[in-house]
């Protein structure tokens, strides 16, 4: 017997879901620090001198997301922060060499395992996509905001 409709989307949802939580699971035994950390230092890395706004950008999250992550890996000894030289109140970011040392043992991809895959979508899938988790969302009443918080954040 065929499953119905809605139980078969669940199913899908939890394959994902659990994809994202082994995925994550398994950076964080290889590097000892979490997913969105791996992706945010992989982001400094790849952008020396990048500032908090900035990272916050290319990761698509808010600004005190970005400001977390980036504060575990400045504790974690994986970056370091520098004063700029003419606003001494910007800070750029470079990853130290026991950042690069942990980026060489994670297991990709290093931004996610979600984001990875959306990226390679094709446009009309990830437009078919974006209409109908909208109608979800919209049925959840999931608060809008959530959509900047990182999957397993405790924000």
């Amino acid at each position: 017997m065929r499953a119905d409709p809605a139980s078969q989307v669940l199913r899908r949802f939890r394959t994902v879901f659990n994809a994202v939580r082994s995925h994550f699971r398994s950076i964080e035994t290889t590097v000892g620090v979490s997913g969105a950390q791996v992706w945010a230092l992989s982001q400094v890395a790849s952008n020396p001198g990048i500032g908090v706004g900035q990272l916050a950008r290319k990761m698509d999250v808010h600004q005190s997301t970005a400001s977390n992550l980036v504060r575990a890996l400045l504790d974690a000894g994986l970056v370091v922060s520098e004063k700029g030289e003419t606003d001494r109140r910007a800070v750029h970011l470079r990853a130290t060499a026991r950042g690069l040392k942990a980026l060489n043992k994670a297991p990709a991809p290093l931004t996610g395992l979600l984001p990875d895959a959306l990226r390679r979508l094709d446009d009309a899938t990830l437009q078919r996509l974006d209409r109908d988790l909208e109608k979800l969302i919209r049925e959840l009443k999931a608060d809008p905001a959530m959509a900047n918080v990182l999957i397993g954040s405790d924000e």
